[in-house]
């Protein structure tokens, strides 16, 4: 079996994301061919989008929330993610078990003798007048005045957990700031959520692979954007059960290679695979980014030194196609922090890449600097 190094898996991934090349494919389909952008920051889609698709303007994003052709919801990881309204209908039903479990977990004595079917009607009852509502506003029309669990945990069960929420606009439009007003997916979109097949058990479909096409469906999709990958680098990005029995299912249609540590990794036949020599341009992620979130082992693009930095907010620069840095701005600099030292060549791309990036950015920047190297955060 082939052997796929770090530097194969690396150039896949830059491929498959468009930070080899950026495309010119429209807002919702690059949307769409990611699996969506992970968002509960609002503005942080913007720069990846920008870092990603040739040209891209603002102005198109607002369009394609406000036009509701994308949609800002929870949905992989429980954590919120802009994904077009097809996929948001066609995989929620799929989390909902996720969904529940993580937020029951988060709160286990508060939610402890919650009945949740009961609070599920409760909410879509509520929900049914079709008024946007604040997290709060719809724990007081639930409650009535009566006593029940923290207001913070019946909210979070409520908006992520039991009733299929959409974030509406201001919310994620450009340089707004606006608070979270939720109202039904199906209500903001038009359209029911898509049922599964087969409500029989936590992994709908249980061992029977053919009986989870929506399994089926995130595994091939996952693999165009991220592969090649292993089954538990897919279980990583979604946080769903159950998908070995669809990767069972799509083996015959699947090619097998092993990485550097012996595990299986899983791909589309055609997908791309540039060659480790190929040139990676200096790219600034966003924070959270799933190019980086989106893999249980994350060694193809960052080092194990600065795993930390991934999941505390930070934005990385990538050089050379992994994580060599972290950016901000501060007032009229944007300030790049490398985590080794870079070459005279690599700071003069980080510079040009940065001072295209503050032009987008709009807020007055006219300086990129350079800080000292930081020290790992691990």
């Amino acid at each position: 079996m082939t052997v796929l190094g770090a530097r194969d898996l690396n150039r896949a991934t830059l491929a498959r994301q468009y930070l080899l090349d950026r495309t010119t494919t429209p807002v919702k389909e690059a949307v769409a061919h990611l699996c969506g952008l992970q968002a509960q920051e609002p503005q942080e889609p913007f720069t990846g989008l920008w870092s990603r698709l040739y040209a891209f303007t603002p102005d198109r994003l607002d369009r394609a929330l406000t036009d509701r052709q994308v949609v800002r919801t929870h949905l992989m990881r429980r954590t919120v993610h802009l994904v077009t309204d097809d996929d948001a209908l066609a995989w929620r039903a799929r989390h909902d078990t996720m969904l529940r479990q993580r937020v029951l977990a988060t709160y286990r004595r508060e939610l402890a003798d919650v009945d949740l079917d009961a609070l599920a009607a409760a909410g879509r009852a509520v929900m049914a007048d079709r008024r946007p509502r604040t997290m709060a506003e719809l724990v007081d029309a639930v409650q009535g005045g009566r006593p029940g669990p923290p207001r913070r945990a019946l909210g979070e069960l409520l908006v992520a957990g039991l009733v299929p929420m959409a974030q509406l606009p201001p919310r994620g439009l450009w340089q707004t700031k606006g608070g979270v007003r939720n109202l039904p997916l199906a209500t903001w979109l038009g359209r029911d959520v898509a049922p599964l097949p087969d409500e029989g058990d936590e992994g709908h479909g249980g061992d029977q692979g053919h009986e989870d096409p929506v399994g089926q469906q995130l595994v091939r999709r996952y693999l165009a954007a991220y592969g090649p990958a292993a089954t538990a680098d897919i279980r990583a990005w979604s946080g769903v059960a159950g998908l070995p029995a669809a990767v069972r299912a799509l083996r015959d249609e699947l090619v097998t290679f092993r990485d550097e540590r012996g595990r299986v990794l899983l791909d589309l036949p055609d997908a791309p695979r540039p060659s480790p020599d190929t040139p990676a341009p200096v790219r600034f992620l966003p924070a959270f980014d799933n190019a980086i979130l989106g893999y249980q082992d994350r060694g193809r693009i960052i080092d194990d030194a600065h795993l930390g930095l991934s999941v505390a907010g930070l934005r990385a620069v990538l050089v050379d196609g992994r994580v060599a840095a972290t950016w901000t701005t501060d007032g009229r600099r944007l300030l790049v922090a490398p985590l080794r030292s870079l070459s005279a060549p690599e700071q003069e791309a980080v510079r040009e890449e940065g001072h295209d990036l503050a032009v987008f950015l709009d807020r007055g920047i006219d300086r990129v600097d350079i800080t000292a190297v930081r020290t790992a955060i691990g």
